[in-house]
């Protein structure tokens, strides 16, 4: 039997961890022995993602100021991650501007383009600009949160019609890349989840929140996707994620 592949020592970068589904992850890598960058808007906000893991008792965390669309920051963020390691194992891209509002009227020019661009610009910034260190790795994988707004005729989220394109359109690159990168050995993984409970991973609850067939899907199951496609061998290129919506 091929042993089972770890985290331990792996080195990953998460866009978008000062909260929600980005500091779950962070804490989830930490705790199954990864190195974690962590980067968003404020530096603020990554420092407390990273002192929340280091009072876990995990060290090796980095936190850093990005904003993912604009590109002197994305190159500033990918030269500050340089300066620390030689290599990138695991980029998740999950940093993205939610919009809501069934109203096409109801956002107002700036927050329709903060969306586009974070969705697409940012994570084609993201991805381009640690390209080089994920060829430095022997097992270089990209995932991208997107979601279900992404795919064809989806209808069941309250966005805007504007994060609907924007997803549609982070969808496509990350589908386009998988195939263009395959090559190299470098897997593209993509999440396309509706609505989902995201408990607070150091509360109680991370323990206790129902996952039966009759609940919603879950942030403990959408991290255990995750995890299950890293670990793979590198023969498994598991190209997407997609979930049945309740």
């Amino acid at each position: 039997m091929t042993p089972p592949v770890t985290l331990d020592n792996r080195r990953v970068v998460i866009t978008g961890a000062a909260r929600d589904f980005g500091r779950t992850l962070a804490i989830s890598f930490a705790r199954l022995g990864a190195e974690v960058f962590l980067s968003a808007r404020s530096l603020e906000g990554a420092e407390r993602t990273r002192d929340e893991i280091r009072g876990l008792g995990h060290e090796r965390v980095h936190a850093f100021a990005c904003d993912i669309g604009d590109p002197a920051s994305v190159r500033a963020f990918t030269a500050a991650v340089r300066e620390r390691t030689d290599a990138v194992d695991i980029l998740v891209n999950n940093g993205a501007a939610w919009l809501e509002g069934e109203d096409l009227l109801s956002a107002d020019d700036d927050a329709i383009v903060a969306t586009a661009s974070s969705a697409v610009t940012g994570t084609a910034l993201v991805t381009k600009h640690f390209l080089p260190l994920l060829r430095a790795s022997a097992r270089p994988d990209i995932v991208t949160m997107v979601s279900a707004c992404g795919t064809a005729n989806y209808s069941a989220s309250g966005a805007h019609s504007a994060y609907y394109g924007a997803k549609a359109g982070q969808g496509a690159f990350t589908g386009i890349l998988s195939k263009r990168l395959r090559a190299e050995g470098i897997r593209v993984i993509s999440l396309f989840p509706p609505d989902f409970t995201n408990v607070d991973p150091l509360s109680p609850e991370w323990e206790t929140t129902p996952r039966d067939a009759h609940s919603p899907l879950t942030a403990q199951s959408l991290v255990d996707c995750v995890v299950f496609a890293v670990r793979q061998q590198r023969d498994c290129f598991i190209n997407a994620f997609h979930f049945e919506d309740m």
